[in-house]
Parts: C-alpha cells; sequence; structure tokens
C-alpha cells in the first residue's frame, strides 16, 4: 500500500464527512427559511387582521410541524399593533451527529404594518 493511496483515501473520507455536515445543517437552515417565507405570507394576507390570535398560533404550529420543525404553541407570539401585527417565533431544532449533538436556535420575526 502505498502512502499516495493512504492520502487520496483520508482526503475522500475528510470531504465525505464534510458534505454529510453540510447536508445535516443545509436541511434544517432549509426548513427554517421555508417556515420564514410561510410567517411572511401569513402575515400579509388580508384577512388575517380579523382573525382571532389562537386560529394565527395553530396554523403556525401546523405549519411548522409539516415542515418538520419543533414548535410548540407557547413558542408562538401574536401581537396586535395598532392596525398591524407581528408575528415572532422562537424554537431549537436539535441536529444529531454521531459523537456530537448541536442546538441550532432560530427566532423568525415578522411584521406587518
Amino acid at each position: 500500500m502505498s502512502v499516495r493511496w493512504v492520502r487520496r483515501a483520508a482526503a475522500a473520507m475528510v470531504l465525505a464527512a464534510a458534505c454529510l455536515l453540510c447536508l445535516r445543517l443545509g436541511t434544517v437552515y432549509w426548513g427554517a427559511w421555508r417556515f420564514r417565507q410561510y410567517l411572511v405570507q401569513l402575515a400579509h394576507e388580508p384577512q388575517i387582521l380579523e382573525l382571532p390570535d389562537d386560529w394565527i398560533r395553530a396554523q403556525v404550529v401546523n405549519r411548522a410541524a409539516a415542515l418538520g420543525l419543533p414548535v410548540r404553541s407557547d413558542q408562538v407570539r401574536v401581537q396586535r399593533t395598532g392596525a398591524g401585527l407581528e408575528l415572532e417565533v422562537r424554537y431549537v431544532a436539535p441536529v444529531h451527529f454521531a459523537l456530537y449533538s448541536v442546538d441550532l436556535h432560530f427566532r423568525p420575526h415578522v411584521s406587518r404594518r
């Protein structure tokens, strides 16, 4: 076995690990981006100001569940400001690797004025 072959195998393993890391983190960030886009869309719907806060909160939690995000109703803040509306969601998305786990904290905030 030559040294060149061992170096190439090690480089391939490092590259594969980096790709796996990017894939695992990328899917979480992609879901967070899609969730924020939904919040923007929801906040700018014409009839949203007439709907009760609990209905809005339930819609946000249901969409998060559909996207696979761990959001509970107590993490969703609906605040009415004059003629506007603010939506804020604070949640933690755990990402587990073979030897390490990390909690990614997200706080999307959308306002309609």
